[in-house]
């Protein structure tokens, strides 16, 4: 009895393998896209080697990355989005983790490279090696419209409690 339940559900578990196979592919090809969801972004090279590398803070698309070795901090930062509108641009960093397990910060101040006039040598965009996170700090930014939904909140919850006060005293 227990074999022949056996052979029963292996059966019915290839009929059903049958319905839901998958084409599958190993490695990549530059014409499929290159994003992913839950923050897992390939933007790999086929003829390159390959790093995965993370970028975290106010980014588009903040996530884990995996690049062409070649690939240096901006454009890390392109793959990325970009940088938010509440992003700070003369704070960026690029955290590290030696070879010697000391852990060091680069500073990158992209307001430099985008507004200053003269190209020098020190003037590179920092190489990223593998485990690399970029962070990109910032602060969230209130404008008018977030301003005037607070006040018409508060507004009207203390309209709501004088209204509830006044019925309550009838």
């Amino acid at each position: 009895m227990t074999s022949a339940r056996n052979i029963f559900i292996l059966s019915i578990f290839c009929v059903l393998n049958l319905f839901a196979q998958e084409e599958i592919q190993i490695g990549t090809s530059l014409g499929q896209l290159r994003q992913s969801q839950g923050g897992y972004y390939d933007y790999s090279d086929p003829e390159s080697v390959n790093i995965k590398v993370s970028v975290w803070g106010f980014v588009k698309y903040p996530g884990k990355y995996i690049i062409p070795i070649y690939s240096n901090a901006f454009d890390l930062l392109s793959y990325s989005g970009g940088p938010d509108e509440d992003a700070n641009l003369d704070d960026i960093r690029i955290f590290r983790i030696n070879e010697d397990s000391s852990q060091t910060f680069i500073d990158l101040n992209y307001e430099d490279f985008l507004w200053n006039k003269e190209l020098t040598s020190e003037k590179t965009a920092p190489r990223i090696l593998s485990s690399d996170i970029l962070l990109v700090p910032g602060e969230d930014r209130l404008y008018f419209r977030d301003y005037f939904t607070l006040t018409l909140s508060v507004l009207s919850v203390l309209i709501s409690l004088t209204i509830l006060i006044i019925n309550i005293n009838k």
